[in-house]
């Protein structure tokens, strides 16, 4: 407990959680939209390109982290395909920034959000959409007011196991976002950074935190998962 306290004192450890606080949220709410767009589009079969796109979101689960962050880095990075014209056009810096580090968590909790969410959306029962056409009521309408509230526990949950697996991303983050003391090291990579210094301790201390808050953050999504369906 006193490392654990001696941590929070530290005014480095501080701004360290915070951007680890503000990389979680900022790929949470990536995770809620694109999640559950994406999962919902690969629900549908039948349309081109939706066999790339499901290779695209699975492989960061079965690639190795550290080599998705390098292919990642090749492609986005500032001579990149990709990276060159982001920068040159819209100014968007991804390689060793605060935007690459919410990048690597987004695609590696990506694909824990869209399989619930796709699964969820395959499996309800097409009546329930079609007795909703049958009352005139919109696609808009549909998806809002029967779609989405019969997903929630899917999308709540991947969004669950999304966050998880981005605050204990250290491979792509490590290539997207460097190791840079006061800009680019969150949580994980203070842990990674601690046990390679020797500094157990603050490595405690450090997972202890993060086992705190997830936990917490588990209990109370899972209750928001069991309220009655209709927001």
């Amino acid at each position: 407990m006193s490392s654990l306290l001696n941590l929070l004192a530290s005014a480095d450890a501080r701004q360290m959680l915070w951007l680890t606080a503000q990389v979680a949220f900022a790929s949470t709410l990536l995770h809620g939209v694109f999640g559950l767009a994406i999962g919902y589009a690969l629900s549908r079969p039948g349309w081109r390109g939706r066999a790339a796109l499901d290779i695209a979101v699975t492989l960061p689960l079965v690639f190795p982290p550290m080599a998705t962050g390098f292919l990642l880095l090749m492609i986005f990075g500032r001579r990149g395909p990709l990276g060159e014209p982001l920068r040159d056009t819209f100014g968007i810096e991804l390689v060793f920034s605060f935007s690459g580090l919410v990048f690597a968590a987004f695609i590696a909790g990506l694909p824990l959000v869209v399989k619930p969410v796709q699964s969820a959306f395959e499996n309800m029962p097409k009546i329930l959409a079609e007795a909703a056409r049958a009352l005139g009521k919109t696609e808009l309408q549909i998806f809002w007011h029967i779609l989405l509230p019969n997903i929630r526990n899917a999308l709540i949950g991947g969004l669950v196991l999304a966050l998880g697996r981005s605050l204990g991303e250290v491979g792509i983050t490590l290539m997207l976002g460097g190791n840079i003391e006061g800009r680019t090291v969150t949580a994980s990579l203070d842990i990674y950074n601690a046990v390679i210094t020797g500094d157990f301790e603050r490595a405690a201390a450090v997972s202890i935190l993060l086992g705190l808050i997830t936990t917490g953050l588990f209990v109370l999504l899972r209750r928001q998962a069991r309220a009655p369906l209709g927001w």
